[in-house]
């Protein structure tokens, strides 16, 4: 029994010792743990706050394109939209934009492709990215650089690999 209340003794003073030789250490260990908290936190608030935006000017552009009256609102919030990088509303603004027709200049929707291109993060958005770059540029007499694309669709395994050799084969 002496031996176990020694032992006990023992560990309570060396967990003492430890805590008063590392005293700097620990402060700066917990500040810097409710510093990654708090900044963990912060950006996730403000992504959703983005998302908000973004899902709000969808709506509104979507509005203005409803109403005829005010196409060309409705095309400078949705290249907005693209420019933001937003991971989802940026695609479905720039397939509205493709879809209706609301850019012609080849040049342009281009460029936003590359946006997107750049922003995305997620491997299978970045592949659907690809596709409708390509199927965009085979409607638009531009066979061979979609077909290019959809090659290397093939070639990397990607999720939408069959539907890319459905594409080529046409």
């Amino acid at each position: 029994m002496d031996k176990s209340e020694e032992n006990k003794i023992e560990i309570k003073d060396k967990i003492i010792n430890f805590f008063n030789n590392n005293k700097a250490k620990m402060y700066i260990f917990i500040f810097i743990l409710f510093s990654s908290l708090f900044l963990f936190f912060f950006l996730k608030v403000n992504n959703e706050k983005k998302n908000t935006i973004a899902a709000e000017k969808y709506i509104e552009a979507g509005i203005y394109l409803g109403s005829n009256k005010k196409a060309d609102d409705a095309t400078k919030i949705y290249e907005e939209i693209i420019l933001s990088g937003n991971e989802f509303y940026s695609i479905l603004a720039l397939n509205t934009v493709i879809e209706k027709n609301l850019i012609i200049d080849k040049n342009k929707i281009l460029e936003y492709f590359e946006i997107l291109e750049e922003s995305i993060s997620s491997k299978n958005q970045k592949d659907l990215i690809f596709l409708k770059k390509a199927i965009y540029l085979i409607k638009n007499s531009d066979i061979q650089r979609g077909n290019k694309i959809l090659k290397k669709l093939i070639e990397e395994n990607s999720s939408l690999k069959v539907l890319a050799q459905e594409l080529v084969q046409e």
